[in-house]
């Protein structure tokens, strides 16, 4: 029911709420003004650390406390804790602009992030306080998250509710890898197959969205009247159908020879979309660039997963592929451009940015190589690791002050 304050005003009760985030947004540090501030840069440090120890203890240097053996850990907290961070970035950031309303921010924004981080520690510490609680807290996370989100989309009727609902989707993988490594379920990975199927095919609407539009912008302000890409069209949806179809052969195990078939067929496809796009005539800017270079680890990584299921290369080379290939780079492709553009900043890759970018392709590079045997295994994986987490490193050394510090011309 609307309140009435006086003879010449009524505010209703969605606008109460509104100035309510207004007030809770401009009290809050900068850091917590939007959901990629914190998720971001918490996204990349924890990506260093994690990939630190499992480094060590790859190397015998160390024993990781976690319930979890040291590569369930590893490809855990690389799929649900750093990607999962970064996904809660990103949609916290897409939201308002999908609604036009303002995003959540200050002891909210803080209460989710805090969950975050004690589903980290908890997870690393699982030795001691329980796998069971650490998957609570985990699982709770996306929960939250997913339902925050989808709140904001409904009441906005918004048409990126299947975007929420493959987050509320990506919490259920999680949930399914607790039970897989608590023995629950006899199929052990069911729960990060999923997850990489989720993300792959995330990146597939999201970056069919953004890659097209970035790069047609780009051509125009450059004059580049030719060739330009279009919006998704039914061949897109094409694609994303058949790499879904895929995916759902790869969960369900059908015929190696068939599923093989069809995941390389979605590759191939997947390849003729990243085509379409012209991204070698952006190679004068980084930041739209990186994009299609992230995007191409898709079809090169669903080529070899098909290949791997037939036994023609080894399947961590696929894996590899499709999460420190794809994600990683796209993941910092986004947080580099999102970062700049959403505290007022000038769309231009810095030196330190371009070596961001070099790091997180040579480091993908490096380890799919260890995998296909092209290179020695172990000092690729070690250079590969350097690499990668250098990347992330420079990273927090080029945006942490940009996150940190408040917009360009707003108040501390």
């Amino acid at each position: 029911m609307p309140e009435r304050l006086s003879d010449s005003k009524v505010v209703t009760r969605g606008e109460q709420m509104l100035a309510l985030r207004r007030r809770r947004m401009a009290a809050s540090h900068p850091f917590f003004r939007g959901g990629f501030r914190p998720f971001f840069f918490a996204g990349a440090a924890w990506a260093l650390i994690a990939i630190a120890l499992w480094i060590c203890s790859l190397l015998g240097e160390i024993t990781l406390p976690t319930a979890l053996e040291a590569l369930a850990w590893h490809r855990h907290e690389m799929l649900f804790g750093f990607v999962g961070a970064i996904i809660a970035g990103f949609l916290l950031t897409a939201v308002p602009n999908w609604t036009g309303r303002l995003p959540i921010a200050g002891w909210p924004l803080a209460g989710l992030f805090s969950l975050w981080v004690a589903a980290r520690l908890a997870v690393l510490f699982s030795a001691t306080v329980s796998l069971w609680l650490a998957g609570l807290l985990d699982v709770g996370f996306f929960l939250v998250l997913g339902l925050l989100a989808a709140r904001e989309v409904l009441k906005a009727n918004n048409r990126n509710t299947p975007i929420v609902g493959m987050i509320l989707l990506f919490g259920v993988a999680d949930g399914l890898d607790y039970l897989a490594n608590g023995g629950v379920i006899l199929s052990p990975d069911i729960g990060w197959q999923l997850a990489i199927a989720i993300i792959v095919l995330l990146i597939s609407l999201v970056g069919g969205r953004i890659i097209p539009s970035f790069t047609r912008n780009w051509m125009v302000k450059r004059g580049m009247n030719q060739g330009l890409p279009t919006q998704p069209g039914r061949f897109d949806l094409f694609v994303i159908g058949a790499t879904a179809v895929a995916m759902i052969f790869w969960l369900s195990g059908p015929p190696e020879l068939v599923t093989a078939s069809i995941v390389i067929a979605a590759g191939v496809l997947q390849a003729v979309r990243w085509a379409r796009w012209s991204g070698w005539r952006t190679f004068a800017d980084p930041l739209v660039l990186i994009l299609h270079v992230g995007y191409l680890w898709i079809p090169v990584g669903l080529a070899l997963l098909g290949l791997s299921l037939v036994g023609l290369v080894p399947r961590s080379a696929a894996i590899h592929s499709l999460t420190a290939g794809a994600m990683a780079t796209m993941i910092l492709a986004v947080m580099t451009r999102a970062s700049l553009g959403h505290t007022a900043r000038e769309l231009r890759a810095s030196p330190l940015t371009v070596l961001v970018y070099v790091l997180v392709t040579a480091g993908a590079l490096l380890r799919v190589s260890a995998s296909l045997k092209l290179i020695d295994y172990n000092l690729g994986i070690e250079i590969a690791g350097l690499a990668w987490g250098g990347a992330f490193l420079m990273f927090l050394i080029a945006y942490a002050p940009v996150l940190w510090r408040p917009r360009l011309g707003e108040a501390r």
